[in-house]
Order: structure tokens, then C-alpha cells, then sequence
């Protein structure tokens, strides 16, 4: 078993030479430069490059958002279904073999790191129970961290990686301790200018947040923002608009946006 700095250490690297590439902006590498973040990172990293037999990689992932509220609202199993139903979608397509899927809920538990979309967890009741805050900028610069090095390992592998990532969420930031709307923009920025990572988020609506707003402050752009109403049938939509987008970014379709 590695140990907690072996892990920091593999994480520092692949992250100095996404850096080094000039992937990564000095800020972002900053940002992920804070304590801990490494071993978080690695905690999603999952299968080893030796188990990658593809020669072309897509990384599905989502952060679904586990804070109180989505229960308060009674959005659990619209949430539970909408992501089970991405996991679906991507199985059924032809590229179902080059995806690799990381599911981490918004306030960091991993509940499967990259792995073969067969092996993907699914939300169950027994493992998804939305009871606690909402560190939307913390725990989003930590996934998007995440996708960072694992794209860098496998490039370095010599395979191809594409990226798509949904950030899922029914407020705004509320116990982020850490990170602030501009290191996730940083980070963002730096992945949009790499041209093979897309960056999609989706709020849900609490009656009262701009999500836009939100979201354009972390750098998202209009056109990878879903904002579903509070309802479990414009939740499952807006799931099953971004497993469109993810089935066909597997494909190899160069995406504008939603919808196009």
C-alpha cells in the first residue's frame, strides 16, 4: 500500500509536468499545491495505465452534489437516477470500452475512482445520502485536479484522452474553506485551452441561486451550464441532455455545447 506521501509525491508529478507542458498555469498548479489535495486527487485515480488497452481514452466524471438540500427537496432519487442513467447511456454506446468513469460526491467521498465503466458504481440508496454541505469551489477544483493528472498519466502513456466532467449542484458555495472562485476558474481555463476537456455543470434549482452566475465566475461557459428546474422530470432531462454530450464526446464529435 503506498503510503500518504508516496501518494502526494505522484500526484506533485503529474501535475509539475502537465505544468511543464503548459497545460496547467502556474496559478492552477498553486491551487493544487495546497495541502492535501494530493492524496484526495490520488484517492480518484483508480486503474493503473497497465490496465488501459485502449489506445483512446474519455473520462466521464461526476460530482454529484450530496448536501442537505438536494434531500430537503426531495431530489435524491431524480439525482440517484439522472447519474445512473449517464453510466447507462455511456455503457450501451459503441465506445463503451474507452470510457473510464470516477464518480466523487460533492463533499469528497470517492465512490469509484476511474475505472472501466463495467465496474462503475452506481448510486443506490444505501450509498447515496445527500446530508451535508456544499464546498462547491473546494471539492470542484479537487476534481477537476483529479481529471488534470489522470489525462496527464494516461498521455504520457501515449493515449489519447478526452475529458468530459459534470459538476452537479442545487445552491451555491457554502463550506469552502480553501479555494475561491478563481482558482476553480483558473483551472478551468487552463483545461478549455487544452481543447480536449469539456467542463459542464448543472444547478438545480433552489428558487433563489443565479446559477449562471455561479458557474461563469468558475469559468464555466454558458453553453456547458444545464439549469434544471426543481422537479425530478427536468432533473432526469438535464442528465440525460449531458449523457448525449458524453456519449458523443466518446465518439469523437467535437462539441460546442449542449445541443449542438
Amino acid at each position: 500500500m503506498a503510503n500518504h506521501n508516496d501518494d502526494d509525491d505522484n500526484v506533485k508529478k503529474l501535475l509539475a509536468d502537465a505544468h511543464a507542458q503548459g497545460a496547467l498555469s502556474g496559478q492552477s498548479l498553486a491551487t493544487l499545491d495546497i495541502c492535501d489535495v494530493g492524496a484526495q486527487i490520488q484517492a480518484g485515480l483508480g486503474v493503473t495505465v497497465d490496465d488501459v488497452t485502449a489506445s483512446e481514452v474519455v473520462l466521464v466524471t461526476m460530482m454529484p452534489d450530496d448536501s442537505q438540500s438536494i434531500a430537503g427537496a426531495g431530489n435524491t432519487d431524480a439525482v440517484r437516477d439522472g447519474h445512473n442513467f449517464v453510466l447507462d447511456a455511456l455503457g450501451g454506446s459503441k465506445q463503451a470500452g474507452e470510457v473510464l468513469a470516477h464518480t466523487r460526491f460533492l463533499n469528497g467521498f470517492v465512490l469509484t475512482p476511474y475505472t472501466q465503466l463495467a465496474h462503475a458504481g452506481k448510486l443506490t440508496k444505501q450509498n447515496y445520502n445527500p446530508n451535508l454541505g456544499t464546498p462547491l469551489y473546494d471539492q470542484t477544483c479537487v476534481v477537476l485536479g483529479t481529471v488534470i493528472a489522470k489525462a496527464q498519466e494516461l498521455a504520457q502513456a501515449g493515449i489519447a484522452v478526452r475529458t468530459v466532467t459534470l459538476i452537479i449542484t442545487d445552491g451555491g458555495d457554502y463550506g469552502s474553506t480553501r479555494c475561491k472562485a478563481a482558482d476553480v476558474k483558473a483551472l478551468v481555463n487552463d483545461m478549455l485551452a487544452q481543447e480536449n476537456h469539456i467542463v459542464a455543470a448543472m444547478g438545480i434549482s433552489d428558487g433563489s441561486t443565479d446559477f449562471k452566475a455561479v458557474f461563469r465566475s468558475m469559468g464555466i461557459p454558458d453553453r456547458w451550464i444545464l439549469t434544471p428546474g426543481n422537479s425530478a422530470t427536468e432533473i432526469r432531462r438535464a442528465f440525460a441532455v449531458f449523457s448525449q454530450s458524453a456519449v458523443r464526446a466518446s465518439q469523437g464529435a467535437q462539441l460546442g455545447g449542449f445541443g449542438n
